[in-house]
């Protein structure tokens, strides 16, 4: 066993993880933050989708050691308080979920796009999501959710 240490959701943790367990389960068993889905083990779905210092990343693909020192944000760590991110608004505004397995990695990744693109075209959104997969909506919605979000978060700083 192994010690590790991160900042996750703006917090302090700390834990004893072997060598071998993933991130995406030492957030969900050991922190008890199961917002972070895991759908496949494989790194092809990106329900597990969060931020490492900053960046999206899928955490069914990285070590929990690997995450060392890091600062983590989960889907938990997006609101503020009883208040919506932008993002986790226009999802709900636009209908751009269904069953909700796949929406938190959604959400983490399209924060991520638009941290790198503020104004992000159909495409590129596309493009962007390409990496998470959502059987229910048909990704319709879950773009108009991501360019009206887009618009709304122009105004707010990044992670």
């Amino acid at each position: 066993m192994a010690k590790v240490t991160m900042t996750v959701n703006g917090k302090p943790v700390s834990g004893e993880v072997e060598g071998r367990t993933l991130l995406s389960s030492f957030i969900r068993e050991s922190l008890d933050l199961t917002g972070t889905h895991v759908g496949c083990d494989t790194s092809q779905c990106g329900a597990c989708v969060i931020h490492i210092d900053g960046k999206s990343v899928k955490s069914c693909s990285m070590l929990a050691l690997q995450a060392d020192g890091a600062d983590v944000t989960t889907i938990e760590g997006l609101a503020d308080g009883n208040t919506l991110h932008p993002m986790q608004e226009a999802f709900r505004d636009c209908h751009g979920l269904q069953c909700g397995f796949c929406t938190p990695g959604m959400v983490m990744s399209a924060v991520d796009l638009v941290a790198h693109n503020a104004n992000p075209s159909e495409e590129e959104i596309r493009q962007w999501l390409e990496g998470n997969i959502c059987r229910c909506t048909g990704y319709h919605n879950i773009v108009k959710a991501v360019q009206q979000a887009a618009k709304s978060m122009k105004s707010i700083p990044a992670e």
